[in-house]
């Protein structure tokens, strides 16, 4: 049996859709309120901040999938995220669960530096420290060796469905609704963006890989990073928009966030879009390089499709 923990965000879908259909007809899909996606899921109601109800949630279980995820909120990370984990790892120790955790970027320094799956954690902000402390526990576990572990790392996000992301909100949600897309910061820094059914693919495929275990992976990017200037170019063309797109400069951002929670707690992101950002996946792509990637312009149609699907 293969089990996700925190299945209902567009990457757990994703995940859930993928080993469904090429790994296993034996899937646990595990949240608070837990939805099926394919036919034969079978779905666990718990909370990860019980420890019971997470190792209940865990048992029988041979490879577990953390893509658990929370609001954009700082305090409610610090408080609850750190548990999460600690109650999925332990879990999976006492029933020696093969362990793959979903993780992001937010940890890395915010330079142009090339980051590769050895980069050094320099968290600028507090959701940053708890990303850190994090991918820091799981790190201590994996070289305690007691249970198989790997970490598959994104870096930000653009994609389909309920896609939580700057890229999408800002720029892909506007053009769905018809209106002018924005960008943040600046528009001539490159950008390294992935999609998120190709997370879910690749994060897939390393948990049914043993020799993936003990490690830590990139997830899978396009090579060709863009600019948000090219990025807008391709949706609006695509979208059959005007080439037309607005800055939101970083002081607008931060002065914007002392009105609204939500923009406010952005604000520890933005020196990530004064400069390039630089992730690299070449690791990934060097052991699977069967592995087909969707390209910026099959993923914006895709999205551009069923934008449209919606409306009829």
């Amino acid at each position: 049996m293969q089990t996700i923990l925190g299945a209902n965000g567009q990457i757990a879908v994703e995940l859930a859709r993928e080993l469904g259909s090429k790994y296993t007809s034996d899937l646990r899909l595990v949240s608070r309120i837990p939805r099926k996606v394919n036919n034969t899921d079978t779905l666990v109601s718990a909370n990860l901040l019980d420890a019971r109800q997470t190792l209940d949630a865990v048992k029988g279980s041979r490879v577990v999938y953390f893509t658990a995820g929370l609001p954009p909120d700082t305090k409610l990370w610090e408080a609850q995220f750190p548990l999460m984990l600690k109650n999925a790892l332990d879990a999976c120790r006492t029933e020696g669960a093969m362990f793959a955790y979903f993780d992001n970027t937010y940890m890395y320094p915010q330079n142009s530096r090339l980051m590769l799956e050895d980069a050094p954690f320099e968290p600028v902000g507090r959701k940053g420290k708890v990303r850190a402390t994090m991918a820091t526990m799981v790190l201590q576990e994996m070289a305690r060796g007691e249970i198989p572990i790997l970490i598959g790392r994104a870096p930000e996000f653009y994609g389909p469905g309920k896609t939580q992301s700057i890229t999408n909100a800002l720029i892909i949600d506007p053009l769905k609704q018809g209106k002018k897309p924005r960008v943040p910061v600046r528009d001539d820094t490159k950008r390294t963006l992935i999609w998120t059914p190709d997370a879910s693919r690749a994060l897939a495929l390393l948990g049914n890989s043993s020799d993936a275990f003990g490690q830590t992976w990139h997830l899978p990017c396009c090579d060709d990073r863009l600019t948000y200037k090219e990025f807008v170019g391709k949706a609006c063309e695509i979208f059959g928009m005007p080439d037309s797109y607005s800055v939101i400069g970083k002081w607008s951002m931060i002065i914007a966030g002392l009105f609204s929670k939500q923009v406010g707690e952005l604000r520890e992101l933005l020196p990530r879009y004064e400069q390039d950002n630089l992730f690299d996946s070449s690791k990934f792509k060097r052991r699977f390089p069967e592995f087909k990637l969707t390209t910026y312009q099959g993923g914006l149609k895709q999205i551009r499709a069923e934008s449209i699907s919606a409306t009829e």
